[in-house]
């Protein structure tokens, strides 16, 4: 059977429901272990992968896919799927080139929003701008002067509000930044509408919350984006016990199939005491926390040691003291969690590493499995730390690429060589997981792995050569950190992230083999269908 009639072929299967007992056949399999598959076959019953050559059994869904790869189930290491399905109803302000489009867009929205209503927007990057220097809110006032304005910038740590939306929050002159955020202001002393970090929260807090029903389609708007982009898991970097709730409900209802490797805010006192837990079938499982130690490195809220090469006053921003991450990091191991910490900075890092070393006892560090989430910027003493202490670095190669404009020049030469460094993490000998970080970065895995093997940008602007070919991946190693080293990160790796008998049959099917094609088809890849579980959750459309 061709590709295309495969198409048709799994609209039918989608009549059948979904069976849990699968057959697929025809299909190249790329089992990410060390063992080859001897068969053009795989057979799942009761939602687990059967030996090679196993017997069809009776009553399975039959799919012929003649020419067709089947690579273990994507995931996403670092993700926010509120965020996502958020983002996909607010107004998108990603790859903006100016502030003039930006207040063009949100003026737009303005035309058929109530008067008063909030208007929400997110991902505009002052770095893509002809000037690179952040917005003041005047412009946008006067275009949007009757709705408060809130536009998260794209790394999700700074903000800009219009004056209806400072007025509503009280934000005057008088007004003091709270501890880890900062106020932009004018040479008059008043706020310019940019808030930094904690800051956010002057004027975001005053966003009526969404109702369960906006937050139903908001999480499942994100999990319908993630499947039908071939991800299988994600690990959501702070999901808070609402959402959990509503994704737990939506599990029991037979609406939500994506696994999910759930973070709990480090705030969230009350629920971390409780213990992890997870649903009987393991679609959500609980049993991580998230910590901020700093921002991020585009709104120079990312903690440095020394001051940042483009602008000598500053050094970012250290959101959670030591003192207070050590402590959190002492409750998680006391409890049973896995601490996931934001760490951009090469401040922020080792902070994190001297909590964690002085939190965790020795004998204790192999088994806890933290995390430093993304690990971006790393002191060349600190990264023999990761592997001594065994902290898994969990990285995101799109941040590379998208920062790449202007990275050197914030960071300068000698420092840039510790940044985005993920080949020296893995010379360590430590496991590699990687995500996207979405909605900072797109959704779309495709993109991840294209930047991991070439470290350059879609568009091909950068270096021809790449903009780290230092830094490039082979595509097994690229493989595995969406695959097996992002399971083990999850502490799912008796379960997922390979191609194994008895292990969960979650997979992502392709038209071509990424371990083979050339680097720019990579991007022209089409997910033909994505199973959890045995089930068929995403079929391609018919061509």
């Amino acid at each position: 059977m061709s590709l295309l009639r495969f198409a048709l072929s799994l609209l039918l299967v989608a009549s059948c429901g979904g069976a849990q007992d699968l057959v697929l056949r025809g299909v190249h399999v790329w089992t990410g272990s060390d063992e080859p598959w001897p068969d053009d076959q795989l057979v799942v019953v009761d939602g687990r992968i059967q030996p090679p050559h196993a017997p069809v059994p009776e009553g399975a869904t039959l799919v012929e896919l003649r020419g067709a790869f089947v690579f273990p189930g994507l995931h996403d290491a670092h993700a926010h799927l509120r965020g996502l399905g958020e983002s996909l109803r607010s107004v998108d302000l990603v790859g903006t080139r100016s502030y003039a489009e930006v207040i063009e867009r949100v003026a737009a929205r303005a035309k058929t929003t109530p008067k008063g209503d909030w208007i929400l927007g997110r991902g505009w990057d002052q770095n893509d701008w002809p000037v690179a220097a952040f917005p003041e809110h005047a412009e946008l006032s006067r275009a949007v002067p009757d709705h408060p304005v809130f536009l998260v910038r794209v790394d999700g740590h700074a903000a800009l509000a219009n004056r209806r939306a400072l007025e509503l929050a009280g934000v005057s002159a008088a007004t003091a930044a709270p501890a880890g955020g900062e106020v932009h202001r004018d040479a008059q002393g008043e706020p310019t509408g940019v808030l930094i970090d904690h800051a956010t929260a002057l004027v975001g807090g005053q966003i009526p919350d969404a109702s369960p029903a906006q937050l139903e389609a908001a999480l499942l708007a994100a999990h319908d984006a993630c499947v039908r982009h071939g991800l299988t898991c994600v690990h959501d970097a702070g999901m808070g016990e609402l959402e959990l709730e509503v994704v737990r409900a939506l599990i029991v209802a037979g609406r939500w199939r994506l696994r999910v490797h759930a973070m709990l805010p480090a705030d969230e006192l009350a629920a971390i005491e409780r213990g992890p837990w997870q649903t009987p079938d393991g679609t959500l499982v609980v049993r991580a926390v998230k910590a901020y130690a700093d921002g991020a490195l585009g709104s120079r809220g990312a903690a440095l040691l020394a001051p940042y090469s483009d602008q000598p006053g500053t050094r970012g921003l250290l959101l959670t003291p030591k003192a207070r991450l050590e402590q959190i990091a002492r409750l998680c191991v006391a409890r049973g969690f896995q601490l996931c910490t934001h760490a951009i900075g090469d401040a922020a890092n080792r902070a994190v590493l001297d909590a964690y070393a002085a939190a965790v006892p020795e004998a204790e560090r192999a088994r806890v499995r933290f995390r430093i989430e993304h690990a971006q910027v790393v002191h060349a003493d600190d990264f023999a730390r990761f592997a001594a202490q065994h902290v898994i670095p969990s990285m995101q190669p799109t941040h590379l690429t998208s920062d790449m404009p202007w990275a050197p020049q914030r960071l300068g030469a000698d420092r840039i060589d510790g940044a985005y460094a993920w080949t020296r993490f893995l010379g360590l000998g430590l496991r590699l997981p990687l995500g996207s970080d979405f909605p900072v970065e797109s959704v779309d895995p495709r993109l991840g792995f294209y930047a991991a093997i070439t470290t350059k940008a879609p568009d091909g602007s950068g270096p021809p050569e790449g903009f780290r070919p230092s830094g490039v991946l082979d595509r097994r190693t690229a493989l595995k950190g969406f695959t097996a080293d992002a399971a083990y990160a999850a502490f799912a790796e008796r379960e997922l992230g390979t191609i194994e008998p008895g292990k969960r049959a979650d997979f992502t099917i392709l038209d071509r083999d990424l371990a083979t094609c050339a680097p720019e088809r990579v991007l022209d890849a089409r997910v033909l269908a994505t199973v959890i579980g045995g089930r068929i959750v995403h079929r391609a459309e018919a061509r």
